[in-house]
């Protein structure tokens, strides 16, 4: 079978990857003249199983509101007439509650947990290297009140068989020593010892490498116009360099997703969000952080990677706009220096923006389109590193008519009904 991917962030890779190794015939379209150039190339850095959550849960409205409002926001909305956002906005309202966000929640955490086992076989496999720890995540507390609020996430961690750590201030600073500085900043945290971190940016380019030894053609600097339909099935992509065809069809472009889906008779309810970095040279490794630390309070997560520090979050509503906005970095770097003082040179930091395709439930889009050759791996959110080795693999068991490993009820598109077809 020859596979057509379209997409070359590091879900459109780690397909490729995973269908080459399977034994297909691989074409990836890129836009960008490498893999990883985009969403994928500057997130948080965190492999976080254990994080795997909606943001979609109860309270968020009234949460939402009080965001808004603090000088430092994780939220930020800017005013649009967008009928894509509200259709998006409505539905993420519609699953803030209790039943939606723990059947979200657990969706989530199957995809996450399966993806980084498959991580690690495929680390084992091909000594790949990108400035990876397995030292787990630490959720930091500021509050009492958010220590009593973890108890819904901890009770779906329990059911899910997924271990944790509730953690004092006293155990944080076992696992995070540059904490002591700032200790009296915090309360407590809760940990997840088998999170792992890494640079998402590495893994893309050094797995596309690989691929291309395993005869993957990538076609760089190529935009893709439209996806041609003919007798209920995907005929052929029309590219900026001509025609590309195949037997079966990815689409993995992330935000960009829906705007070549919609064509089809297919509306994919994925919105972009956008995300803010910086990456921060570090000054003192002693003062620097040891594996991830998620705030809590601003939801910015402060990730070591190698000699980096690597700081992000924020979630910003703006469509695609891609202008970054100083206000952003200017809450990244009060961050990790409240936290972690000393310990990088924020004013060399390298600030970077990134489009999340999210879904209003949380859960990514996995499985068959509406043409039987047609197949969907998008709306990852914050989670696509986190999720991309176990999509990948999904997404070629799929293709290749064979059982996934993990039930892959409620993943797919039909979970939308009728909402999804145009």
């Amino acid at each position: 079978m020859h596979a057509v991917v379209l997409g070359s962030g590091v879900i459109g890779t780690s397909i490729a990857w995973h269908l080459a190794r399977a034994g297909h015939e691989v074409t990836v379209v890129e836009r960008q003249p490498a893999s990883g150039l985009e969403t994928s190339y500057g997130n948080a850095g965190e492999i976080s199983p254990g994080l795997s959550a909606p943001w979609a849960a109860p309270g968020i409205p009234m949460k939402a509101i009080k965001w808004l409002l603090m000088q430092h926001s994780p939220l930020a909305i800017r005013p649009s007439l967008d009928p894509a956002l509200w259709r998006w906005g409505f539905a993420m309202l519609a699953n803030c509650n209790a039943r939606s966000y723990e059947v979200n929640k657990a969706r989530m955490v199957r995809v996450a947990e399966y993806s980084r086992d498959c991580l690690r076989e495929l680390r084992a496999e091909t000594g790949l290297r990108y400035d990876e720890r397995s030292r787990g995540t630490l959720q930091l507390f500021r509050t009492e009140r958010q220590v009593d609020g973890s108890a819904a996430d901890i009770a779906v961690l329990e059911r899910m068989g997924v271990p944790y750590q509730t953690l004092d201030r006293a155990g944080c600073l076992d696992y995070e020593p540059a904490l002591a500085r700032v200790q009296e900043k915090f309360v407590g945290g809760l940990r997840l010892p088998g999170d792992e971190t890494g640079d998402c940016f590495k893994f893309t380019q050094a797995l596309a490498a690989l691929a291309a030894q395993r005869g993957v053609r990538f076609l760089y600097d190529t935009a893709i116009e439209s996806i041609e339909v003919e007798g209920g099935r995907v005929a052929r992509v029309r590219t900026s360099r001509g025609e590309v065809q195949g037997d079966a069809y990815v689409l993995a472009l992330g935000s960009y997703s829906p705007q070549l889906a919609a064509p089809l008779g297919l509306r994919l309810p994925v919105y972009p969000v956008k995300g803010y970095s910086i990456t921060v040279p570090i000054t003192d490794a002693a003062a620097a952080p040891e594996s991830t630390v998620m705030d809590e309070t601003y939801k910015v997560a402060v990730t070591r990677l190698g000699d980096r520090i690597r700081v992000g979050g924020t979630a910003e509503l703006a469509g695609y706009s891609t202008v970054l906005r100083a206000g952003r970095r200017h809450t990244l770097e009060f961050v990790v220096s409240d936290l972690f003082p000393g310990g990088g040179d924020t004013a060399r930091a390298e600030f970077w923006m990134g489009l999340r395709p999210m879904t209003p439930d949380g859960t990514p889009i996995l499985g068959r389109g509406r043409q039987d050759n047609l197949w969907l791996a998008t709306g990852h959110g914050t989670l696509g590193w986190t999720m991309s080795a176990g999509t990948g693999r999904l997404m070629a068991d799929l293709l290749s008519g064979r059982k996934p490993a993990i039930d892959m009820e409620g993943l797919g598109v039909e979970r939308y009904g009728a909402s999804a077809r145009l």
